[in-house]
């Protein structure tokens, strides 16, 4: 069984929940629960490397910020080529996810961007700039028509020992 101090789950509580809008988010954090922000930093990184925490990171909550067009861009990347051309497509500014999938008989596609634009067609737009900058030239959007949810696990609520 994993014993978490109080300080520990204060943390837990804070980071399962949106990010401080901060120029200093950890610092933000820190102030939050009394410890500073390189411990802050220190523990994130603890609970990542002992497997209490698999991923970190942020959600772009897109429509919010103006963003109202998204296409999951598809992708078929030769396999030999994949870690080049995926640092490729991850570098442009409005992908937020991009991921290597394997493949099927019937669908070929094995690389995934999340593409976001204020209209399809700067999503349409962005795609080209990506084909034209990776080479890869068999590829296709998929647009959301609803969005379900986005919210993330909570492990200690606000008041609870656990």
């Amino acid at each position: 069984m994993i014993q978490l101090t109080e300080t520990e789950k204060r943390l837990i509580r804070i980071i399962q929940d949106d990010m401080p809008v901060a120029e200093q988010p950890y610092k933000a954090i820190a102030e939050q629960i009394g410890i500073s922000e390189a411990e802050v930093i220190a523990k994130i990184k603890e609970f990542r490397e002992k497997g209490y925490i698999r991923r970190f990171g942020a959600t772009l909550r897109h429509r919010e910020a103006g963003i109202s067009a998204n296409g999951m861009g598809i992708w078929i990347v030769p396999k030999d080529d994949a870690e080049r051309i995926g640092n490729i497509m991850a570098s442009f500014k409005e992908v937020t996810h991009c991921y290597e999938r394997p493949t099927f008989s019937d669908w070929p596609y094995n690389f995934y961007t999340m593409i976001h634009g204020k209209t399809r067609d700067d999503c349409e737009a962005i795609a080209k700039k990506i084909s034209e900058a990776t080479g890869i030239k068999e590829y296709s959007l998929l647009y959301s028509t609803k969005e379900f949810k986005k919210t993330s696990m909570k492990y200690f609520e606000d008041g609870e020992e656990g």
